[in-house]
């Protein structure tokens, strides 16, 4: 059975992923509204950059996090002038951490409802003098709704499945940065394989019901607003 060190681990877990999405949901709201709408030079580097983390191996990103953001980089050298501690081996590193290595999966899916909206919708607001604040979350907001939820489930899911990158820098801190997959790695190597099945068997029945959710639940609600149309 789970042991506490476990259950620390499972709780530190959906906290960060938590935090994770709600920051990216925020984050990648404008940012898919400029990708989707601009016609500027900068959205192919843009694109690609954001896409890093879906070909980059998470150790890659999660070394060049740390050597940027440790002791001896330049976002470390700036936090500690005004007397903060440097991100790496904390909880808010796993955070910055994981904001990266997740944000494709949450900004594609609201940039590709976003394109399919066309600008019909917004022109109809504009006749009836609603303001450009208004209209974003009169119209577009609904009308990308279900995207939205898309992206929280596949961003909540990424971040607890991360491994690599929580590993480069986080650590492996009991109560602060070790996360499950971090603790399944442990009792492997301990050779603890019943306390590693119960883990792995946990997210592996996680990861079932989200992709179950995204395959089945979703398409139910195009059918309901096609029918609705």
């Amino acid at each position: 059975m789970l042991n506490d060190a476990d259950l620390q681990a499972i709780l530190l877990t959906f906290k960060l992923a938590s935090m994770t999405t709600l920051i990216l949901l925020l984050i990648c709201t404008p940012l898919a509204w400029w990708l989707a709408r601009t016609r500027s030079s900068w959205k192919g580097p843009v694109d690609a950059l954001i896409g890093l983390p879906l070909v980059l191996p998470p150790v890659v990103l999660g070394f060049y996090l740390l050597v940027l953001m440790g002791p001896s980089g330049p976002v470390g050298r700036f936090m500690q002038s005004f007397g903060w501690e440097p991100l790496p081996f904390t909880f808010a590193g796993l955070v910055v951490g994981s904001v990266f290595y997740s944000l494709p999966f949450v900004v594609k899916p609201i940039e590709g409802a976003f394109e399919a909206m066309g600008d019909r919708p917004l022109e109809v607001a504009a006749t009836l003098r609603a303001s450009p604040l208004d209209t974003f979350f009169s119209v577009v907001l609904p009308q990308a709704r279900s995207a939205y939820l898309t992206a929280a489930v596949m961003g909540f899911a990424h971040t607890v499945g991360e491994f690599g990158i929580v590993l480069m820098m986080g650590g492996n801190i009991p109560g602060k940065t070790r996360v499950i997959s971090v603790q399944i790695y442990d009792h492997v190597e301990a050779l603890e394989y019943t306390q590693a099945h119960w883990l792995a068997g946990g997210l592996l029945l996680f990861s079932f019901l989200v992709l179950l959710a995204l395959y089945t639940l979703q398409p139910t609600g195009r059918r309901r607003r096609r029918r609705g149309a």
